[in-house]
């Protein structure tokens, strides 16, 4: 979607707020022992304290609030019995819909010990969404988008996942245009001023293809290397973009 009225801003604002107010609670919340539906039901809990729903479950029947994937597992993970170990990479992401918008968010939490290699993915991940960010400016190509994230990860020594993708977010949880963490040469699509879009750097520490697992869901790497995930809702402006997921 693109914001066209101050109801279309204040309305994908409201649902943004929403979205970083769960990812703090469940980032609060993450410890060693607890199981990931329990992190799940944190999720839960803030989104009926909102009146917010899960974006997930109302598009695609997902079997959960959140996606919530561990280690290997890059996206779209089951919250269930699995409990949480020492030196797990967490990744939580969190997609809400709240008066009929929808926002888009995710992050990455390390539990102690934290591995040296998990915190340079990590930071490797957020350097990437930074720089990403930086480049989106209306008038300037989607792939730009991309084209910063992958240097990024390139310049770290990692790399990303190129079968998953950012996307146009904010009446439907996945919209246009698509925004690969790549840059495509071949796009066109072009960053137009309001247009609303989910940035969301998917690192690996080796270059992998993306694998879903047997429950349908979970998106996984095929060689078992550790992944990261960072992500937020933006609108797109002349100058930097608004993050409506901060």
């Amino acid at each position: 979607m693109s914001i066209e009225s101050a109801a279309d801003l204040a309305g994908l604002q409201r649902v943004g707020r929403v979205v970083a107010r769960t990812i703090a609670e469940m980032k609060a919340a993450a410890r060693i022992g607890m199981t990931t539906a329990e992190l799940d039901a944190v999720a839960a809990s803030t989104f009926r304290r909102f009146g917010a729903r899960s974006a997930p479950q109302l598009a695609y029947n997902f079997p959960g609030v959140s996606c919530i994937s561990v280690n290997d597992e890059i996206v779209h993970g089951i919250p269930g019995p699995r409990r949480l170990e020492p030196e797990d990479v967490l990744k939580i992401d969190v997609t809400a819909e709240l008066g009929g918008y929808i926002a888009d968010a995710a992050t990455t939490i390390l539990l102690p010990p934290i591995r040296l290699n998990a915190t340079r993915l990590k930071q490797a991940a957020l350097a990437a969404l930074r720089t990403a960010l930086t480049a989106a400016r209306a008038g300037e190509q989607v792939a730009v988008i991309g084209r910063a994230v992958e240097s990024e990860a390139r310049q770290a020594g990692f790399a990303v996942v190129r079968e998953l993708c950012g996307h146009g977010v904010g009446r439907h949880i996945h919209e246009e245009p698509s925004v690969p963490n790549y840059e495509n040469r071949f796009s066109r699509d072009m960053l137009t001023e309001g247009l609303v879009i989910a940035v969301e750097p998917m690192l690996s520490e080796s270059a992998s293809r993306a694998v879903q697992t047997e429950d349908g869901w979970t998106i996984r790497t095929r060689n078992g290397c550790l992944a990261v995930h960072e992500e937020h809702t933006i609108v797109i402006r002349s100058g930097a973009p608004l993050i409506v997921t901060a």
